[in-house]
Protein backbone atom coordinates (compact mmCIF):
# COMPACT_ATOMS: atom_id res chain seq x y z
CA UNK A 1 0.00 0.00 0.00
CA UNK A 2 2.10 2.41 1.14
CA UNK A 3 4.49 2.07 -2.27
CA UNK A 4 1.30 1.87 -4.26
CA UNK A 5 0.76 5.39 -2.93
CA UNK A 6 4.25 6.69 -3.39
CA UNK A 7 3.61 5.70 -7.34
CA UNK A 8 0.60 7.86 -7.18
CA UNK A 9 2.21 10.47 -5.87
CA UNK A 10 5.06 10.58 -9.09
CA UNK A 11 1.63 10.32 -11.29
CA UNK A 12 0.26 13.16 -9.96
CA UNK A 13 2.45 15.23 -11.70
CA UNK A 14 3.72 16.60 -8.06
CA UNK A 15 6.44 19.19 -8.23
CA UNK A 16 9.45 19.24 -5.55
CA UNK A 17 9.79 22.13 -3.72
CA UNK A 18 11.91 21.59 -0.66
CA UNK A 19 14.71 18.60 -0.26
CA UNK A 20 15.98 19.24 3.37
CA UNK A 21 18.65 16.91 4.42
CA UNK A 22 18.99 16.42 8.55
CA UNK A 23 22.21 17.07 9.78
CA UNK A 24 24.23 14.64 11.77
CA UNK A 25 24.02 15.57 14.97
CA UNK A 26 20.09 15.29 14.07
CA UNK A 27 18.73 14.25 17.61
CA UNK A 28 15.35 12.39 16.94
CA UNK A 29 12.43 14.32 16.63
CA UNK A 30 8.83 14.07 14.96
CA UNK A 31 8.98 15.03 11.38
CA UNK A 32 5.79 17.45 11.95
CA UNK A 33 7.76 19.61 14.34
CA UNK A 34 10.92 19.32 12.43
CA UNK A 35 9.71 20.61 9.14
CA UNK A 36 8.08 23.26 11.56
CA UNK A 37 11.29 24.50 12.21
CA UNK A 38 12.41 24.13 8.95
CA UNK A 39 9.23 25.70 6.58
CA UNK A 40 8.22 29.23 7.27
CA UNK A 41 4.59 30.25 6.83
CA UNK A 42 3.32 26.97 7.34
CA UNK A 43 1.37 25.84 10.64
CA UNK A 44 1.54 22.44 12.43
CA UNK A 45 -1.65 21.35 11.05
CA UNK A 46 -0.60 22.10 7.33
CA UNK A 47 1.95 20.53 7.47
CA UNK A 48 0.09 17.15 9.05
CA UNK A 49 -2.30 17.33 6.20
CA UNK A 50 0.41 17.63 3.85
CA UNK A 51 1.98 14.07 5.39
CA UNK A 52 -1.64 12.08 5.44
CA UNK A 53 -2.22 13.28 2.11
CA UNK A 54 1.53 11.54 1.06
CA UNK A 55 3.07 15.10 -0.22
CA UNK A 56 5.78 14.48 2.03
CA UNK A 57 8.69 11.99 2.00
CA UNK A 58 11.64 10.79 4.20
CA UNK A 59 13.97 8.60 2.18
CA UNK A 60 11.79 8.28 -0.88
CA UNK A 61 8.68 6.87 1.67
CA UNK A 62 5.87 8.10 2.70
CA UNK A 63 5.62 8.59 6.80
CA UNK A 64 3.05 9.44 9.61
CA UNK A 65 3.14 12.77 11.24
CA UNK A 66 4.70 11.06 14.67
CA UNK A 67 7.59 9.65 12.23
CA UNK A 68 10.99 10.22 14.18
CA UNK A 69 13.31 12.06 11.79
CA UNK A 70 16.78 10.44 12.15
CA UNK A 71 20.80 11.79 11.07
CA UNK A 72 21.01 12.20 7.16
CA UNK A 73 17.17 11.70 6.99
CA UNK A 74 16.44 12.92 3.13
CA UNK A 75 12.93 15.18 3.63
CA UNK A 76 11.31 16.35 0.50
CA UNK A 77 8.39 18.21 0.60
CA UNK A 78 5.62 18.22 -3.01
CA UNK A 79 3.53 21.00 -4.11
CA UNK A 80 1.12 20.78 -7.32
CA UNK A 81 2.40 23.96 -8.83
CA UNK A 82 6.24 24.12 -10.10
CA UNK A 83 8.43 25.50 -8.21
CA UNK A 84 9.04 29.64 -8.68
CA UNK A 85 12.76 29.61 -10.56
CA UNK A 86 14.65 31.97 -8.11
CA UNK A 87 16.98 33.61 -11.16
CA UNK A 88 19.15 36.34 -9.58
CA UNK A 89 19.06 39.38 -11.66
CA UNK A 90 21.39 41.18 -11.28
CA UNK A 91 21.19 45.08 -10.10
CA UNK A 92 22.91 48.60 -9.95
CA UNK A 93 22.20 48.94 -6.25
CA UNK A 94 24.66 50.88 -4.26
CA UNK A 95 26.65 49.43 -1.42
CA UNK A 96 27.95 50.63 1.96
CA UNK A 97 31.55 48.74 1.67
CA UNK A 98 32.87 49.01 4.87
CA UNK A 99 36.34 46.48 3.80
CA UNK A 100 37.04 44.22 1.27
CA UNK A 101 39.80 41.82 0.14
CA UNK A 102 39.99 38.70 -1.85
CA UNK A 103 38.22 36.53 0.54
CA UNK A 104 35.34 38.93 1.64
CA UNK A 105 33.46 41.94 1.84
CA UNK A 106 32.02 43.74 4.81
CA UNK A 107 29.00 45.75 4.36
CA UNK A 108 26.66 48.00 6.69
CA UNK A 109 23.51 47.19 5.00
CA UNK A 110 20.58 49.89 4.91
CA UNK A 111 17.41 49.39 6.81
CA UNK A 112 15.10 48.28 4.62
CA UNK A 113 17.04 46.57 2.34
CA UNK A 114 15.79 42.41 2.58
CA UNK A 115 18.77 40.57 2.21
CA UNK A 116 17.93 37.82 -0.65
CA UNK A 117 14.93 36.93 -2.71
CA UNK A 118 12.30 35.31 -1.71
CA UNK A 119 8.13 35.96 -1.84
CA UNK A 120 6.83 39.23 -1.83
CA UNK A 121 10.89 40.38 -2.31
CA UNK A 122 12.20 39.07 -5.55
CA UNK A 123 14.06 42.34 -6.45
CA UNK A 124 15.33 44.60 -4.90
CA UNK A 125 18.05 42.50 -2.11
CA UNK A 126 20.89 42.85 -0.94
CA UNK A 127 21.74 39.74 -2.83
CA UNK A 128 20.47 41.22 -6.06
CA UNK A 129 23.28 43.74 -5.62
CA UNK A 130 25.92 41.21 -4.80
CA UNK A 131 25.12 39.61 -8.32
CA UNK A 132 25.72 43.05 -10.51
CA UNK A 133 29.24 44.18 -8.21
CA UNK A 134 30.33 40.71 -7.84
CA UNK A 135 31.14 37.64 -9.84
CA UNK A 136 31.33 34.21 -9.36
CA UNK A 137 30.60 34.21 -5.47
CA UNK A 138 31.20 30.89 -3.70
CA UNK A 139 27.22 29.05 -2.70
CA UNK A 140 27.12 26.85 0.57
CA UNK A 141 27.19 23.23 0.28
CA UNK A 142 23.66 22.42 1.07
CA UNK A 143 22.95 25.92 2.12
CA UNK A 144 19.96 27.80 0.49
CA UNK A 145 22.50 28.68 -2.62
CA UNK A 146 22.39 32.15 -1.82
CA UNK A 147 26.19 33.54 -3.44
CA UNK A 148 28.27 35.02 -0.95
CA UNK A 149 25.89 34.99 1.83
CA UNK A 150 26.65 32.93 5.09
CA UNK A 151 24.82 34.72 7.40
CA UNK A 152 22.07 37.39 7.06
CA UNK A 153 20.20 40.17 9.05
CA UNK A 154 16.34 41.26 8.87
CA UNK A 155 15.40 43.69 6.50
CA UNK A 156 14.67 46.75 9.05
CA UNK A 157 17.43 45.73 11.02
CA UNK A 158 20.55 47.89 10.06
CA UNK A 159 24.47 47.43 9.96
CA UNK A 160 27.39 44.84 9.36
CA UNK A 161 27.45 41.84 7.51
CA UNK A 162 30.30 39.43 6.31
CA UNK A 163 29.71 38.48 2.65
CA UNK A 164 32.23 35.84 1.22
CA UNK A 165 33.84 36.04 -2.14
CA UNK A 166 36.41 32.97 -2.05
CA UNK A 167 35.29 29.02 -1.61
CA UNK A 168 37.98 28.88 1.40
CA UNK A 169 36.36 31.83 3.00
CA UNK A 170 32.55 30.56 2.92
CA UNK A 171 33.96 27.38 4.17
CA UNK A 172 35.89 29.41 6.79
CA UNK A 173 33.12 31.47 7.67
CA UNK A 174 30.21 28.89 7.71
CA UNK A 175 32.23 26.79 9.98
CA UNK A 176 33.25 30.17 12.34
CA UNK A 177 29.12 31.19 12.55
CA UNK A 178 28.66 26.83 13.21
CA UNK A 179 31.25 27.06 15.96
CA UNK A 180 29.62 30.45 17.23
CA UNK A 181 32.70 31.99 17.57
CA UNK A 182 32.44 34.56 15.54
CA UNK A 183 31.91 38.00 17.80
CA UNK A 184 28.22 40.04 16.76
CA UNK A 185 26.83 42.81 18.52
CA UNK A 186 23.94 45.07 18.38
CA UNK A 187 22.34 47.86 19.56
CA UNK A 188 18.75 47.87 20.26
CA UNK A 189 16.41 50.13 22.24
CA UNK A 190 13.86 48.64 24.33
CA UNK A 191 10.81 49.36 26.15
CA UNK A 192 11.76 49.71 29.88
CA UNK A 193 15.24 49.09 31.90
CA UNK A 194 15.81 45.37 32.31
CA UNK A 195 16.36 43.85 35.34
CA UNK A 196 19.65 42.81 36.21
CA UNK A 197 21.31 45.31 33.79
CA UNK A 198 23.54 42.56 32.56
CA UNK A 199 22.46 38.73 31.93
CA UNK A 200 21.99 35.96 29.62
CA UNK A 201 18.90 34.90 27.80
CA UNK A 202 19.00 31.55 27.51
CA UNK A 203 15.83 29.24 25.52
CA UNK A 204 15.03 27.80 22.69
CA UNK A 205 13.17 29.74 19.80
CA UNK A 206 10.83 28.39 17.17
CA UNK A 207 8.31 29.55 14.50
CA UNK A 208 4.85 30.77 15.87
CA UNK A 209 2.00 28.71 15.57
CA UNK A 210 -0.44 31.21 15.34
CA UNK A 211 1.76 33.47 13.30
CA UNK A 212 4.41 31.85 11.16
CA UNK A 213 5.93 35.41 10.71
CA UNK A 214 7.47 35.27 14.19
CA UNK A 215 9.28 33.03 16.25
CA UNK A 216 8.42 32.43 20.00
CA UNK A 217 10.68 31.68 22.96
CA UNK A 218 10.40 27.97 24.99
CA UNK A 219 11.49 26.63 27.75
CA UNK A 220 14.75 24.83 26.90
CA UNK A 221 13.13 21.30 27.72
CA UNK A 222 10.31 21.86 25.06
CA UNK A 223 10.84 18.90 22.49
CA UNK A 224 11.25 21.38 19.16
CA UNK A 225 12.52 24.75 18.79
CA UNK A 226 16.53 25.77 18.33
CA UNK A 227 18.63 26.70 21.48
CA UNK A 228 19.22 30.51 21.41
CA UNK A 229 21.55 32.45 23.40
CA UNK A 230 21.65 35.97 23.83
CA UNK A 231 24.29 38.40 26.39
CA UNK A 232 22.71 41.63 27.12
CA UNK A 233 23.67 45.09 28.83
CA UNK A 234 22.41 48.23 29.90
CA UNK A 235 23.94 51.36 28.37
CA UNK A 236 22.04 53.93 28.90
CA UNK A 237 18.84 54.44 31.15
CA UNK A 238 16.47 56.65 29.63
CA UNK A 239 13.78 55.44 32.46
CA UNK A 240 11.26 54.65 29.71
CA UNK A 241 13.42 53.04 27.49
CA UNK A 242 17.59 52.25 27.45
CA UNK A 243 19.97 51.45 25.20
CA UNK A 244 20.99 47.90 24.88
CA UNK A 245 24.34 45.52 23.87
CA UNK A 246 23.22 42.52 22.58
CA UNK A 247 25.96 39.56 22.29
CA UNK A 248 24.63 36.94 19.76
CA UNK A 249 25.95 33.76 21.26
CA UNK A 250 23.75 32.00 18.55
CA UNK A 251 22.38 33.41 15.64
CA UNK A 252 18.77 32.75 15.54
CA UNK A 253 15.73 34.09 13.33
CA UNK A 254 14.47 37.01 14.84
CA UNK A 255 16.87 35.99 18.05
CA UNK A 256 17.36 39.67 19.41
CA UNK A 257 13.73 40.88 18.81
CA UNK A 258 11.79 37.08 20.58
CA UNK A 259 14.56 37.56 23.69
CA UNK A 260 13.66 41.46 24.90
CA UNK A 261 10.05 40.14 24.05
CA UNK A 262 10.62 37.17 26.14
CA UNK A 263 11.85 39.27 29.39
CA UNK A 264 9.45 41.69 29.13
CA UNK A 265 10.86 44.22 27.04
CA UNK A 266 10.78 44.81 23.33
CA UNK A 267 12.41 46.35 20.64
CA UNK A 268 11.46 50.60 20.46
CA UNK A 269 8.80 50.20 17.15
CA UNK A 270 8.72 46.54 16.50
CA UNK A 271 5.71 46.48 15.36
CA UNK A 272 6.01 42.11 14.76
CA UNK A 273 6.77 41.80 18.73
CA UNK A 274 4.17 44.38 20.56
CA UNK A 275 6.96 47.72 20.56
CA UNK A 276 5.39 49.91 18.36
CA UNK A 277 2.83 50.94 21.24
CA UNK A 278 3.61 52.87 24.31
CA UNK A 279 4.63 50.13 26.68
CA UNK A 280 5.88 52.06 29.97
CA UNK A 281 5.75 55.95 30.90
CA UNK A 282 2.39 58.27 31.04
CA UNK A 283 -0.44 58.35 28.48
CA UNK A 284 -0.62 62.21 29.14
CA UNK A 285 -1.14 63.80 25.73
CA UNK A 286 2.29 65.74 25.41
CA UNK A 287 4.39 62.28 26.17
CA UNK A 288 2.05 60.49 24.00
CA UNK A 289 2.75 62.81 20.66
CA UNK A 290 6.70 62.64 22.05
CA UNK A 291 6.86 58.76 21.53
CA UNK A 292 4.80 59.24 18.36
CA UNK A 293 7.33 61.66 17.12
CA UNK A 294 10.14 59.13 17.94
CA UNK A 295 7.98 56.45 16.28
CA UNK A 296 7.86 58.47 13.01
CA UNK A 297 11.73 59.15 13.32
CA UNK A 298 12.53 55.61 13.29
CA UNK A 299 9.93 54.15 11.21
CA UNK A 300 11.13 50.17 12.27
CA UNK A 301 12.54 48.45 14.96
CA UNK A 302 15.54 49.86 16.78
CA UNK A 303 18.04 47.18 16.54
CA UNK A 304 21.89 47.73 14.74
CA UNK A 305 24.19 45.36 13.61
CA UNK A 306 27.06 47.65 15.47
CA UNK A 307 30.07 45.24 15.21
CA UNK A 308 31.54 42.05 13.79
CA UNK A 309 35.11 39.92 14.62
CA UNK A 310 36.13 36.85 13.52
CA UNK A 311 39.43 34.86 12.14
CA UNK A 312 40.48 36.18 8.86
CA UNK A 313 39.82 33.12 6.41
CA UNK A 314 43.55 33.58 4.69
CA UNK A 315 45.63 35.12 7.09
CA UNK A 316 43.95 33.42 10.31
CA UNK A 317 44.70 36.50 12.11
CA UNK A 318 41.41 37.98 14.58
CA UNK A 319 40.01 40.72 12.44
CA UNK A 320 37.01 43.49 13.66
CA UNK A 321 34.79 45.70 12.61
CA UNK A 322 32.48 48.30 14.09
CA UNK A 323 30.02 50.81 12.54
CA UNK A 324 28.16 54.11 13.31
CA UNK A 325 24.70 54.26 14.17
CA UNK A 326 22.55 55.60 11.17
CA UNK A 327 21.51 58.60 10.95
CA UNK A 328 17.49 57.89 12.55
CA UNK A 329 18.21 55.48 15.51
CA UNK A 330 21.26 59.00 16.55
CA UNK A 331 18.03 61.51 16.30
CA UNK A 332 16.44 58.71 18.11
CA UNK A 333 18.60 58.62 21.29
CA UNK A 334 19.08 62.51 20.97
CA UNK A 335 15.40 63.23 21.69
CA UNK A 336 15.26 60.51 24.30
CA UNK A 337 18.50 62.11 26.32
CA UNK A 338 16.73 65.40 25.84
CA UNK A 339 13.55 63.97 27.44
CA UNK A 340 15.65 62.96 30.12
CA UNK A 341 16.71 65.75 30.85
CA UNK A 342 14.07 67.44 30.92
CA UNK A 343 12.37 65.78 33.41
CA UNK A 344 15.06 65.15 35.71
CA UNK A 345 15.06 68.86 35.94
CA UNK A 346 11.53 69.16 36.61
CA UNK A 347 10.17 70.61 33.67
CA UNK A 348 6.08 70.71 33.58
CA UNK A 349 4.00 68.59 30.74
CA UNK A 350 4.10 72.04 28.81
CA UNK A 351 7.43 72.50 28.15
CA UNK A 352 7.29 68.92 26.26
CA UNK A 353 6.01 70.42 23.49
CA UNK A 354 9.64 71.36 22.21
CA UNK A 355 10.81 68.13 22.65
CA UNK A 356 8.38 66.94 20.03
Amino acid sequence: MEQENLNNLYDDDLFEHYCIVADKGQQMMRVDLFLLEKLANVSRNKIQQALEAGTITVNDKLVKPNYKVRPLDVIRVYMTEPKRLEEIIPEPIPLDIVYEDDDLVIINKEAGMVVHPAYQNWTGTLVNALAYHFTNLPKRVNGDGHPGLVHRIDKDTSGLLVVAKSERAMESLSRQFAAHTIERTYYALVWGVPEPKQGTIHTKLARSERDRRVVTALPLDADYGKEAITHYKVIKNFHYVSLVQCNLETGRTHQIRAHMKHIGHPLFNDAAYGGDIILKGSLFSKYRNFVENCFQVMPRQALHAKSLGFEHPGTKQWIQFDSELPADFKILLVKWENYVSYTEKGSIEGELIDLI
